[in-house]
């Protein structure tokens, strides 16, 4: 088997977060994957009633994090996976099975594998609310973690937004809407004065952006509605931002006096700051030179992954160590194949380089 079909394989094995007997699947057959790539086959764990992939130390020093499951539903694409001279497409190629496998073949090229483990959680893609607390735990401890996500452009990540997610529900209360529209509260209204309100708490200059994104209100078209619900997207790379906003969120008031609010949600994921990466990434950069690449170069992106958990229990930690391609969460998703060979032989060499350290 070489590395094209064993992405083949697990890219085809489609697995949708909400699914979980797909990402039990999926797990599954990762853990087959490995017990040929690296001589011993994975534990398939239970982490709060989602599978968890697990190779490796039990109290790792050296974590491998990545996730195995995808925010495609099953049939988004057709065929599921495409080859086109280069350009490997397929749900997951990019974000992140490709990441996935090129971590677990670049464990296969390092002698010294007892302080490493190589975890791949399946809930990432909607907040890793079962898995969020096994990450911080083990990123107490451990002197590195790498994590696996997709590249920008080949280039790693030493910085992501943290994120919020909130859900503002406004009660009203219905009444005809041509015979006594005065008798009712219209919660339609009332939300569109709340987006007015939340848009207003963007800042720019710090990189805090505000953004409704889900909003329903209504049955049918002569009622006033009784109930309104908004969903807000918040990302930052301050905390100090993002509690702003939370304690603004909170505060939100109705124009109408009888009219309620109800908030729920919360911070999400805190930022992944410059200063628990930058000194990863100078060791990587060393690394490529000493194996004669170009600089990698590292940029901050406005997307968060399990990076900004474990860079927040203490963890130093770089992300965007996975596939070179294109198009997360997006039609065109796909990795360049060329690439893989110099992005293991970059992950090898600084496991190398981590384990004599």
């Amino acid at each position: 088997m070489t590395f094209a079909a064993d992405l083949k394989s697990l890219v085809e094995c489609q697995s949708p977060t909400e699914d979980l007997q797909a990402c039990t699947k999926v797990v599954e057959l990762a853990a087959d994957i490995s017990e040929r790539v690296l001589g011993k086959r994975a534990e398939v764990l239970d982490e709060n009633g989602r599978p968890i992939f697990w190779w490796g130390a039990k109290s790792p020093e050296i974590i491998l994090l990545a996730h195995l499951d995808t925010v495609w539903p099953h049939g988004s694409f057709t065929p599921v996976w495409s080859v086109e001279g280069d350009v490997v497409r397929g749900p997951g190629t990019f974000d992140m099975k490709a990441g996935f496998l090129q971590a677990m073949y670049a464990l296969a090229e390092v002698d010294s594998k007892s302080s490493i483990a190589l975890i791949a959680t399946t809930d990432e893609e909607v907040g890793s609310q079962t898995s969020r607390a096994l990450i911080e735990r083990l990123a107490r401890s451990a002197k590195a973690v790498l994590v696996l996500e997709a590249s920008l452009n080949g280039k790693v990540k030493t910085g992501r937004k943290g994120t919020a997610m909130y859900r503002i529900s406004i009660h009203g209360r219905a009444s005809h809407a041509g015979l006594e529209p005065e008798k009712g509260i219209n919660a339609t209204t009332e939300i569109a004065l709340i987006v007015a309100q939340v848009l207003a708490l963007q800042d720019s200059a710090q990189g805090t952006t505000v953004v409704p994104t889900t909003m329903r209100s209504g049955t049918t078209t002569n009622t006033v509605p009784a109930l309104a619900t908004l969903d807000l997207d918040i990302r930052s790379y301050a905390k100090s931002e993002l509690e702003r906003v939370d304690a603004a969120v909170r505060a939100l008031k109705t124009s109408h006096p009888e009219a309620k609010i109800e908030i729920d949600g919360k911070i999400n994921r805190p930022p992944l700051e410059p200063t628990s990466t930058m000194a990863l990434y100078e060791k990587l950069e060393q690394v490529a030179k000493e194996l004669g690449m170009a600089p990698i170069g590292h940029a901050s992106v406005g997307g968060a992954s399990d990076g900004n958990f474990a860079a927040a229990a203490g963890a130093p930690t770089l992300d965007g160590l996975g596939a070179v391609g294109d198009g997360a969460h997006a039609p065109h998703e796909h990795i360049l194949l060329s690439t893989v060979p110099n992005r293991i032989a970059l992950l090898t060499g600084l496991l190398k380089e981590l384990t004599r350290e």
